[in-house]
């Protein structure tokens, strides 16, 4: 199988390398002339440099998937893909986009004959060796068609790996999956903060974290982390406490206020979020660093006493 990879980032140069892995020949696309060169042990990845030269390679009925953020990277990309595919080749669209843009361009495409597939995924700078979560929507007959791309991604073929519905279920379904995240990590910052609130007590974080992996109901991958983050005492000092937002939180409350949902905990971390763009506290501290162990999100600077950066 072949496929075309717009945007080789994070997770893009990743997913090129877990699907080349599993046998899918990549054709990737980069404005970058060093991009080639960080691939050069990967025999099943090629690297153009323009567009025209991606369509041209595949053979068709091509498939291309996209990884690139969402919003105005998102919608130009499809803009070109839509002038130069044809009828019956497939775009899939990776990255974190709304549910009702992915709507939106699931018909576009259609009028010109082309297949979409919106795809969320889940995995972040872990799933080259973990695999990724996905969640795609779309017509049934086009996620059948790729099913060796999301048997190849998934941490096993026949796990992590899930058809959600018409097109737009896939994003929608992303989205809420990060707002769940959004509430689980302010759980874990919120208690961890009060454990080291309690100095008296000289608590160690970092053990308690590690123990509470095992056995217990809080267990998670997140927790992983953050007892990961927690074995280096130091790193709390080294980072500031602004935490920002992917856009995702507020799709999800956003969405459970227009339906009517009670989603309070979603909410309330989102809320918690925009609160620590101007504080500095411990469990904001705890955050940011988690959120750069799963997803490779830049570390915020540490900011001196006055509150200037350090």
């Amino acid at each position: 199988m072949q496929i075309g990879l717009i945007g080789l980032g994070r997770m893009g140069g990743n997913m090129a390398r877990r699907m080349a892995r599993h046998g899918i020949t990549v054709a990737g696309f980069s404005l970058d002339p060093a991009a080639a060169a960080s691939f050069a042990d990967e025999p099943r990845i090629r690297i153009l440099g323009k567009l025209d030269a991606l369509v041209a390679t595949l053979p068709a009925p091509r498939i291309v998937w996209l990884m690139v953020p969402a919003g105005s990277a998102t919608e130009e990309n499809i803009t070109a893909l839509a002038q130069r595919l044809s009828p019956g080749d497939l775009v899939i669209d990776g990255g974190n986009a709304f549910y009702r843009d992915s709507q939106r361009r699931a018909t576009l495409l259609a009028q010109r004959g082309i297949g979409f597939l919106d795809a969320g995924v889940s995995g972040g700078v872990w799933g080259l060796e973990e695999g990724y979560g996905l969640m795609v929507g779309g017509e049934r007959a086009q996620f059948e068609r790729a099913l060796p791309l999301w048997r190849a991604l998934a941490p096993a073929p026949d796990k992590g790996w899930v058809y959600c519905g018409p097109p737009g279920a896939g994003h929608f379904t992303k989205m809420v999956h990060n707002g769940i995240e959004y509430g689980m990590m302010q759980a874990y910052a919120e208690g961890f903060a009060l454990l080291a609130a309690r100095k008296d007590l000289e608590l160690p974080l970092g053990a308690i974290a590690e123990a509470w992996r095992h056995g217990t109901v809080v267990r998670s991958w997140l927790l992983d982390l953050t007892a990961g983050v927690l074995q280096d005492p130091q790193a709390l000092g080294r980072v500031g406490a602004r935490i920002a937002d992917s856009g995702e939180g507020r799709w999800t409350a956003t969405e459970a206020i227009d339906l009517g949902v009670p989603a309070p905990v979603i909410s309330a971390a989102l809320m918690a979020r925009f609160a620590s763009q101007g504080a500095d506290d411990f469990g904001a501290r705890l955050l940011a660093l988690v959120r750069n162990a799963f997803g490779g999100h830049p570390l915020p600077p540490p900011k001196d006493p006055v509150g200037g950066p350090a």
